[in-house]
């Protein structure tokens, strides 16, 4: 068959066009993005260079806001827990069962959808690094949250930040060096192997929350630093406290540094969102720009927080000043991503991609909510009222330093309706009466760890702190003495029990036993293993939270537990010398 020669010739001017159009990048359609959500713990929006404060060094951090979008007014919870279940979920907290930080209070109901599991169900490799404050046992563990790979804790805070005892993936491991150094490097070593489809990583930062331990290389710099610019409440702050938050500050910056050079030594930074944000105000009084209140507030000093978001290529630099909040940031990814999921349950945030992508974008005023522990405060584009019912015009009196003397009554009467309405449509959800119960052997998890910070004492047993979160029970002097997890046993079967625990040597020859209903097994303490407080000498100002030990792990044996409510206690049938052991953990090993 003869071929036409004009034909021929269109032919291979066509594939010649395509392949010019294939190797442009500007028609290249973009991939799926991947994403890197930073979280900091306690940082506030004043904690940064990029925000006025010269006191403090950020560069990496202020660079990524320069070549990034910066939110001006970006709002999150007062302290926690709460904010990362609005980020999970973009439902405001109350909806998720959200009330407190410990004790159970921080878990996420289940029937709640996670953003790691929108996300993962779209062909993503999610993993989360560092702090979890949203349920520690599974199903509330992030392994059972859609998250393949976790590395760190599941707890409101942590004792120690050098080589502390972590977890992998549900398994008691040991970090390597400081906690934030250590959370980037499995990050980044994370993110260089699952390359092969996109990626959702969580990296979720522990500092600077107390205690306000540093290492050397950072607190040298800042330890005689001359604080010039205080908070407005500055007869309240403590001096050490501040410059240890400002070399935990800059500790950060160094490794968001480090993620941003790995993403971009692997040319991922054009097909990657980094975002950076913290989970409430600054936990000290400290220089904040002039703000209202710290952590635990619900003023703007409180629940503003710092929020930049970087897409090389794909999002001009801008600073966007319409408020938004955590809740947003789920449908916000999801439409960048081009990700759309029918969710059970509405989402109280909206996609901000407008504000994001479009030059003058259509956006309605909206109304954003701040509660913690019976206040509550709501504000709009120019004003906020106040869990005291002042209403404050954000726009002349960011520091909400005086109330309008002469509220106009339309303003004033639309907040207060918009404020009583939440109380009673969503704060109305939260269910603080609930019996707090531990699940054990949930299926396909093969750990359990009930931490002492789950646990109840009994008798003269005592806690290492007021503070629940990584604490231990010490003065355990008597045979009647006991500690029970109330538990939800949710598989029969045979589970190799395991204490983290201290002992003096006095204590050698005592006997633990530890009983779930008819089922006991006991064992003796045949090794001291007395140990000091770790890492006191990087505590750079004192603390509130229980010191760290370094806890020795000792198999107990196998015990059966029945499925059911079923208590176990732990307690001793024989108590050499004056004390028992110091109990830190108990973790629960499925054999079947």
């Amino acid at each position: 068959m003869t071929q036409n020669p004009k034909s021929i010739f269109y032919l291979i001017v066509g594939i010649g066009i395509l392949f010019l159009q294939s190797c442009n990048p500007e028609s290249k359609e973009i991939s799926k993005p991947n994403i890197v959500l930073i979280l900091t713990d306690d940082q506030g929006w004043g904690d940064l260079g990029i925000n006025g404060n010269s006191q403090v060094n950020t560069p990496n951090i202020d660079q990524l806001a320069m070549k990034g979008v910066q939110f001006s007014r970006f709002y999150v919870d007062p302290v926690c827990s709460p904010t990362r279940a609005e980020i999970l979920t973009g439902r405001y907290h109350p909806r998720g069962g959200v009330y407190s930080t410990s004790r159970g209070g921080e878990r996420l109901d289940l029937d709640e959808k996670t953003i790691a599991e929108i996300f993962q169900s779209n062909g993503y490799n999610t993993a989360a690094f560092g702090k979890w404050h949203n349920g520690s046992q599974p199903p509330y563990h992030p392994n059972n949250r859609g998250f393949d790979e976790f590395y760190g804790f599941a707890s409101g805070h942590w004792g120690n930040y050098f080589s502390p005892m972590l977890e992998r993936n549900g398994e008691v491991v040991k970090g390597d060096g400081f906690i934030i150094d250590d959370l980037t490097n499995n990050a980044l070593d994370y993110i260089e192997k699952n390359t092969d489809k996109p990626f959702f990583v969580y990296l979720a930062y522990n500092t600077p929350h107390s205690p306000m331990q540093v290492p050397d290389i950072w607190w040298d710099k800042y330890k005689d630093a001359s604080i010039d610019s205080t908070h407005r409440n500055g007869s309240k702050e403590k001096i050490d406290k501040t410059r240890a938050a400002y070399a935990l500050c800059e500790n950060i910056d160094w490794n968001v540094g480090r993620v941003v050079d790995k993403l971009d030594s692997l040319k991922l930074l054009e097909n990657t969102i980094v975002i950076y944000m913290s989970d409430n105000g600054p936990n000290g009084w400290r220089w904040n720009d002039g703000l209202k209140g710290i952590k635990g507030s619900t003023d703007e000093g409180g629940v503003r927080s710092p929020f930049i978001m970087y897409w090389k290529d794909q999002l001009k630099p801008q600073i966007i000043s319409q408020i938004a909040s955590a809740i947003d940031i789920l449908p916000s990814l999801m439409d960048l991503a081009g990700i759309t999921t029918a969710f059970d349950k509405p989402v109280d945030g909206i996609s901000l991609k407008p504000l994001l992508t479009e030059s003058n974008p259509t956006w309605n005023d909206r109304y954003v909510y701040s509660h913690w522990n019976g206040k509550v405060s709501v504000r709009n584009q120019q004003y906020i009222l106040d869990s005291d019912n002042q209403l404050f015009d954000l726009n002349s009196d960011p520091g909400q330093r005086q109330p309008i003397a002469q509220p106009s009554e339309a303003i004033l009467s639309e907040l207060t309706k918009a404020k009583n309405e939440w109380i009673n449509n969503v704060l109305s959800e939260l269910d603080r009466d609930r019996e707090e119960i531990f699940p054990v052997g949930y299926e396909g998890s093969k750990f359990t760890l009930l931490p002492a910070r789950d646990g109840i004492p009994h008798g003269g047993i005592e806690r290492s702190s007021i503070h629940p979160n990584s604490s231990f029970f010490t003065n355990w002097t008597s045979t009647q003495d006991s500690v029970t997890w109330d538990t939800d046993i949710l598989t029969s079967g045979k589970y190799k029990a395991t204490v983290y625990y201290t002992s003096k040597a006095s204590a050698v020859g005592s006997t633990l036993v530890l009983k779930q209903g008819e089922n006991e097994i006991s064992t003796g303490i045949n090794e001291a293993h007395d140990s000091d407080f770790l890492a006191i000498e990087f505590d750079r100002s004192p603390r509130d939270e229980s010191y760290e030990k370094d806890y020795k792990p000792l198999e107990i044996g196998i015990i059966q537990l029945d499925k059911g409510h079923h208590p176990i206690t732990m307690k001793a049938s024989e108590i050499k010398g004056s004390e028992f052991i110091e109990v830190r953990l108990l973790v629960l090993e499925k054999m079947n």
